[in-house]
Formats: structure tokens, C-alpha cells, sequence
């Protein structure tokens, strides 16, 4: 296929009243709508100034939603709630023979420093860590996996903190 005057003069006309490039390459024939954008580009015809999606007008809500949620608390918004929980029992440092398993396994500092151990907090059940490093340890899930969460995965002391805020 090639650009003959004819078809270039078809182009233009069709390329001023408005077509869209894949119109103009059915009405010309025997080309694509890429040939018609890069021979428009080439004879440099005016480019479109609005497409038909833009020159739609939106509609501007006014009102204002407040309305209040009374659905669950997501995973995320709970965990969130526990950061505003300050009453942790205080640290009970640990070194590594002395951890059991009521005490919470989380380690603090580096292995190589002096200073090296364990927090020994009371740990929650069925977690090797304490409340507080629960929150470190298991962060909340993605969106996507946020609708299939059940209620067996956040802890009972989160379900009453919240309730009770």
C-alpha cells in the first residue's frame, strides 16, 4: 500500500471532520490505523485537541459521605489499635539458656554485643513473642488478601482493645 495524492487528500479530509484513525483506515482501505496516525503525524495535520472520552463532562459530587462504617475492623486497623495499647509489662531480659517457652523469644541487639538478649515477656498464646513484638513480627496483609481474613487470625486481646475503644 502506498500514499498516493488521492488517499492523502482523503486522509486530510476525513482527518478534519473529526474520524478517528481507525475509521479513516476502514473508509480509505488496504491500511491501518498505525499507517493513518504516522502519515497524519508526517503531512503534520493539526493534532486532535480533546478525544471523545475527554470532552465529556464530569458530574462533581456535592455531598459529602460521613457515613459511619459499622462493619468489622480490618486486620490492618486493628493492628493499628494496638500500637495506641502503651500497658505492656515491662522487659524482662533473658539470655539465650534461659529462654523457655513462657517467655517471649524476640531478640534484642546484636548477637556479637555484650548487651545481647532476649525480651522475656510473657508470650501470647500460640506466638513465640510477646504482644508487643507480635506487632513486628506479623505485619497486617495485603488488599488482597485482606477479604479472606477470619476472625481465628487476629488475637482476642485486639478484639477487646477495640471494642473497648
Amino acid at each position: 500500500m502506498s500514499w498516493t495524492p488521492e488517499r492523502e487528500s482523503k486522509l486530510k479530509e476525513l482527518w478534519k471532520k473529526g474520524h478517528t484513525a481507525s475509521q479513516i483506515a476502514g473508509l480509505i482501505g488496504g491500511t491501518t490505523r498505525n499507517a493513518v496516525i504516522g502519515k497524519a503525524h508526517r503531512l503534520n495535520l493539526e493534532a486532535r485537541a480533546t478525544s471523545k472520552k475527554n470532552s465529556r463532562t464530569t458530574k462533581v459530587k456535592t455531598e459529602t459521605n460521613t457515613e459511619v462504617k459499622t462493619e468489622k475492623l480490618s486486620r490492618k486497623a486493628r493492628f493499628k489499635s494496638l500500637l495506641l495499647d502503651k500497658n505492656f509489662e515491662p522487659e524482662n531480659p533473658k539470655k539465650l539458656e534461659e529462654l523457655t517457652d513462657d517467655t517471649c523469644r524476640w531478640p534484642i541487639g546484636h548477637p556479637y554485643e555484650e548487651e545481647f538478649h532476649f525480651c522475656g515477656r510473657k508470650p501470647m498464646e500460640k506466638f513465640p513473642y510477646c504482644k508487643l513484638h507480635v506487632l513486628y513480627a506479623f505485619q497486617p496483609k495485603n488488599a488482597k488478601e485482606e477479604d479472606i481474613i477470619s476472625d481465628e487470625d487476629i488475637p482476642q486481646f485486639i478484639e477487646k482493645k477495640i471494642k473497648s475503644a
